[in-house]
């Protein structure tokens, strides 16, 4: 079975409230390729998901989210989730963390609510992405340019809109993340 990623770390960035198909969807293709999925949380012990209009599952923490340094992954995964992104947001390490990963070029895969945590000033210049409406301002105003397409793939960088562009989203996450770890291994 062909594993791309296998000996790769992806960190997996979500507080309570993250939506749970955009966590557990993509997770569940990249560990077929073989790669370590860590969840990372300002959350101790486990994390609470949501699921359709209610509370889902409870998933364990790996680490929380002060205790990580961007260095320490290959690339990362930001699920959507109102709750869960305003919660990150406001964390110092959360903005270190996903700063890192803009700066160094690594690979980002971020959907729905999720493509917000870029909007760190000054990261995005000559990146394209795809958002909700909602944040298009605060994405402009860190240097990203913003496509009206529902999925966009920008060298390392994967956003899409939402629950319809899921499986699209995670055909792309694996291509993506596989093509990059090929990349940085031929290096």
């Amino acid at each position: 079975m062909d594993q791309p990623l296998a000996g790769k770390s992806i960190a997996i960035l979500v507080a309570n409230g993250f939506e749970e198909l955009e966590m557990t969807e993509p997770q569940r293709a990249l560990l077929k390729t073989g790669a370590t999925l860590r969840t990372i949380s300002p959350e101790q012990g486990l994390v609470n998901g949501w699921h359709g209009k209610s509370w889902g599952h409870y998933f364990p923490v790996d680490k929380q989210v002060g205790e990580v340094l961007g260095a320490d992954y290959d690339m990362l995964l930001l699920p959507g989730g109102e709750r869960s992104v305003t919660k990150l947001q406001q964390s110092a390490h959360t903005r270190r963390i996903v700063g890192h990963f803009l700066d160094a070029g690594k690979p980002i895969a971020a959907i729905d609510q999720g493509i917000q945590l870029l909007a760190i000033p000054g990261k995005l210049k000559g990146r394209t992405l795809t958002a909700p409406e909602a944040v298009r301002a605060e994405l402009e105003a860190a240097g990203g340019k913003i496509s009206d397409e529902s999925l966009v793939v920008d060298n390392v960088t994967i956003t899409a809109l939402g629950h319809d562009e899921l499986a699209a989203f995670v055909e792309q996450v694996v291509k993506v993340f596989s093509e990059a770890a090929a990349v940085r291994k031929a290096a």
